[in-house]
């Protein structure tokens, strides 16, 4: 089950976009913690806990929003606008 759930934006353009293997779909305007959460329950696990991490301070400053592109390139989801065609992986390895 999604942690958030859309109730605005409904209209904007979708953006396609592949989440652990998965095909999604985000809004224009997203950020990628927003197009993950929208779809999942969790943003990643914990590299030190294994607990279930969701982002922290939602600007940029705590890294606790590290996710993985498929191409091995390290973003911040709460910062990073979504974009047609990312591969985001979150399973399976450290943000």
């Amino acid at each position: 089950m999604p942690l958030l759930h859309r109730i605005a934006r409904r209209d904007h353009e979708a953006i396609a976009f592949t989440l652990d293997g998965h095909a999604c779909q985000g809004r224009a305007g997203d950020t990628v913690l927003t197009a993950i959460l929208a779809q999942a329950e969790k943003l990643r696990f914990s590299e030190f806990s294994a607990s279930p991490r969701a982002g922290f301070c939602q600007m940029g400053a705590c890294q606790d929003c590290w996710v993985v592109l498929e191409s091995g390139e390290r973003l911040r989801a709460c910062s990073t606008a979504l974009g047609a065609g990312m591969r985001i992986a979150t399973k399976g390895r450290a943000a």
